[in-house]
């Protein structure tokens, strides 16, 4: 290869690391909660990439955040200890056998497996649910469902972060991976905790840049199912209008983001788990590849 060849071929590269420097600066030493789920989860090719992108973020100078859930892995686990799995209002009735299962599949697996591939790349991922430290304390969440209050079991409404352990890690360079399991603040028992709520929580408590939260959709429709336009971008007041509209799944997700973006969170973006390298795309250039929330400012208007 001629020193000519050699030099255009890797030209493109350049191109692309210095397209990334204004991120680069504007992040750098920023925190950034990232919620990890959906096929990203599951998909291998998929988890491989967000666990490169993770470390790319840490390496970038960013300070990122891991929080978790797993629905699939979950419902699994219940199938085989013959536990039925049951939603009331969009969220999953907790027995406390199920909590036994939940806390060991998300503790002890999900978990673990994530640890283990940001560990590929170098000893920064620590793994710690809720209970570690009482970073995430909750009472019992009763859902009201046809104006009554009911009884989902174990499914906590948080009341108290606490980022003291996570702060700890993140100035010691470490990469906090954490499970959506909180401890009571009353009764002694732990809750499972929706970790798209989790992660706005926590995203608020640590004054993070950003929350992204990882789904199966491209982002938040204009107008579904009429339409597959993604808004790319809306206020805190413009979601709040949409609110009653959205799928229940997209709800915690959305309120999430309106909790992040009203506490103190810069952005708050929903992004296609699907897209491989989803998060760099996101963050380092000016597509994007998902819908993206910032707060009003004092007028109403957008920053």
């Amino acid at each position: 290869m001629t020193g000519a060849t050699r030099k255009h071929t890797a030209l493109p590269k350049a191109q692309i690391l210095i397209e990334a420097l204004p991120w680069l600066t504007r992040h750098h030493g920023k925190t950034v909660v990232v919620k990890f789920g959906g096929n990203a989860m599951i998909d291998e090719e998929l988890k491989a990439a967000f666990a490169q992108d993770v470390v790319f973020l840490r390496h970038a100078g960013l300070r990122p955040v891991v929080v978790h859930g797993g629905g699939p892995q979950i419902n699994a686990a219940l199938d085989r200890h013959g536990l039925v799995s049951e939603f009331k209002a969009g969220l999953r009735v907790t027995t406390p056998e199920a909590m036994d299962v939940v806390r060991m599949v998300l503790a002890g697996q999900v978990q673990r497996e994530l640890v283990g591939l940001l560990n590929q790349h170098g000893p920064f991922a620590v793994g710690m649910t809720g209970e570690d430290a009482r970073t995430i304390t909750a009472t019992q969440h009763r859902p009201v469902i046809e104006g009554e209050q009911v009884d989902i079991g174990r499914v906590g409404e948080i009341t108290a972060i606490e980022t003291g352990a996570i702060e700890a890690l993140l100035e010691d360079g470490r990469i906090p991976v954490i499970s959506s399991i909180a401890r009571s603040q009353d009764d002694g028992h732990v809750y499972n905790v929706n970790a798209d709520t989790a992660a706005a929580a926590l995203a608020a408590a640590l004054g993070a840049e950003t929350l992204m939260v990882l789904t199966d959709v491209e982002g938040l429709y204009e107008d579904w199912p009429h339409s597959d336009e993604v808004i790319s971008r809306l206020t805190a007041s413009q979601l709040e209008k949409l609110l009653p509209e959205l799928s229940s799944g997209m709800v915690p997700k959305m309120e999430g983001c309106l909790h992040a973006v009203r506490n103190g969170v810069t952005t708050a973006r929903v992004i296609d788990g699907r897209v491989q390298h989803a998060i760099l795309l996101e963050i380092f250039t000016d597509e994007g590849v998902g819908t993206m929330v910032v707060p009003d400012d004092r007028n109403g208007r957008e920053h």
